[in-house]
């Protein structure tokens, strides 16, 4: 799969991730069929900002915001998060469950 296309494949379901809704690189990869592919996404969110893609939205298997780096260097992704009502501490989101949004189960 050329990375382009998969990329945008990518933003389609980030896209459809719920306001004050979380998901994870790796849940994006395996609705996607390509389970092992985690690191993908990420490189795909790294690459969205002119996309207009909620990229704040998905962060790693545990909760933990490893992309806010790609904000600027700033709170910017825990501050958009947190603006939608997600409790984040620490750089991670507090109960993590509560928040997270399935692609495979909702899509």
């Amino acid at each position: 799969m050329e990375a382009q296309n998969f990329f945008e494949k990518v933003y389609e379901v980030a896209n459809q991730i719920p306001y004050g809704r979380v998901t994870s690189y790796g849940a994006i990869a395996k609705y996607l069929g390509a389970a092992r592919s985690a690191r993908m996404v990420g490189w795909a969110m790294n690459n969205s900002a002119a996309k207009d893609v909620p990229a704040h939205r998905v962060v790693n298997r545990i909760g933990v915001l490893t992309g806010k780096h790609h904000f600027g260097g700033t709170n910017l992704m825990q501050q958009l998060l947190e603006n939608e009502g997600v409790v984040v501490k620490d750089n991670q989101i507090v109960d993590f469950q509560k928040y997270f949004w399935d692609p495979a189960k909702e899509l």
